[in-house]
């Protein structure tokens, strides 16, 4: 299906929106409470645009293309109706880009950047710096809250926690845990889905705070050790430091960004001081660093040496939701085969 933008020939695909087909050619529409794992909003009214044969601005989000469509995104009128929704946005909170953890990663400072807002235009008065720092690993700031409400979508709808919303009306209105308590006696779970979904820093990783700016931090795409599943992640890494700063969940298979409590805040162990890097046996009553060669020829002696002495069934093995199937099934296979027990279990069994 071929649609025109800004008098370009673009191809598009059945059932996208007049914004998904307009990212996949490169032509960029502001944009803050659409996202692809919450779906359309129509709520921040900043992706508005103009399409030939319907009255009015549009907002691209939530129109769907048909074929010939020719929509204009860069137009006088589209661009004055564009600043004046992120020049309120701007206005109505607390967005200190130069101390906020999220500048530099900023949906909110991208649209200003791309609409040549230097400054907010209106004085709203003072609004509340309320701060909600009562849960264990994510911190709230409702002043830069711009209420587009990806964060109770992906909390209610895409991991279904269902502990955020909106509350209280008018100028009030703010997102809330439950029925307005701190997040840290709410029945969050800290997953973080809200934290990744946030396009401002209202929500952010509490263990991230003043570690680093994102342009400073590399990062590292891998797969999280914690279980077998083999939840896609983003390391941000301070490379000065060798530390990890903070995990973020990559939008694709199997996890779609999404990440528990273990994949996303518990971190620290790679970089702590008592991991063990070597393989080591103790001798004379101290633990001696030894090759992969040694340990593994040590071990092995030791195994044939008491199952010989006292038996197959002296023996057990111990499978983990860390490692991958293939993986239990030669712990398995070992244990029956060639040591000759079924004492065999999982550490996730119930």
């Amino acid at each position: 299906m071929k649609i025109f933008i800004n008098g370009k020939e673009c191809e598009a695909r059945q059932n996208q929106t007049v914004l998904q087909a307009a990212r996949e050619n490169g032509v960029y529409i502001p944009s803050l409470c659409y996202h692809p794992k919450t779906g359309q909003a129509g709520k921040c009214r900043v992706c508005v645009v103009e399409i030939e044969g319907m009255r009015g601005l549009q907002t691209a989000c939530t129109v769907p293309i048909k074929e010939n469509m020719k929509v204009t995104t860069n137009s006088e009128t589209v661009r004055k109706a564009q600043r004046l929704v992120v020049d309120l946005l701007l206005s109505s909170g607390k967005h200190d880009c130069l101390s906020c953890e999220q500048n530099g990663c900023c949906e909110l400072q991208d649209a200003a950047y791309m609409l040549g807002i230097e400054h907010p235009s209106f004085t709203l008065g003072d609004c509340k710096t309320e701060v909600d720092n009562s849960s264990e690993f994510i911190y709230r700031e409702h002043a830069k809250c711009i209420q587009c409400g990806r964060c109770i979508s992906g909390c209610n709808n895409t991991v279904v926690n269902e502990v955020l919303d909106f509350g209280m009306r008018g100028h009030d209105t703010q997102v809330i845990c439950d029925i307005n308590v701190p997040m840290g006696k709410s029945s969050c779970v800290q997953c973080g889905e809200c934290s990744q979904l946030c396009p401002t820093g209202s929500i952010i990783d509490k263990k991230t705070r003043g570690r680093g700016r994102q342009w400073q931090l590399s990062k590292v795409n891998t797969t999280c050790a914690y279980c077998g599943v083999g939840c896609q992640l983003t390391l941000h890494v301070d490379s000065a430091a060798n530390k990890i700063v903070q995990v973020t969940g990559r939008e694709v298979v199997p996890n779609d960004g999404m990440l528990c409590v273990k994949g996303r805040y518990a971190y620290e162990f790679p970089s702590h001081e008592s991991r063990l890097k070597y393989p080591m046996i103790k001798k004379n009553g101290e633990h001696v660093r030894v090759s992969w060669d040694e340990a593994l020829d040590y071990t092995a002696n030791r195994i044939r040496e008491i199952v010989q002495k006292d038996g197959p069934d002296v023996f057990s093995a111990f499978g983990s939701g860390r490692i991958t199937n293939e993986n239990n099934y030669a712990i398995q296979k070992f244990t029956r085969a060639v040591i000759g027990t079924n004492n065999v279990d999982h550490c996730a069994r119930t």
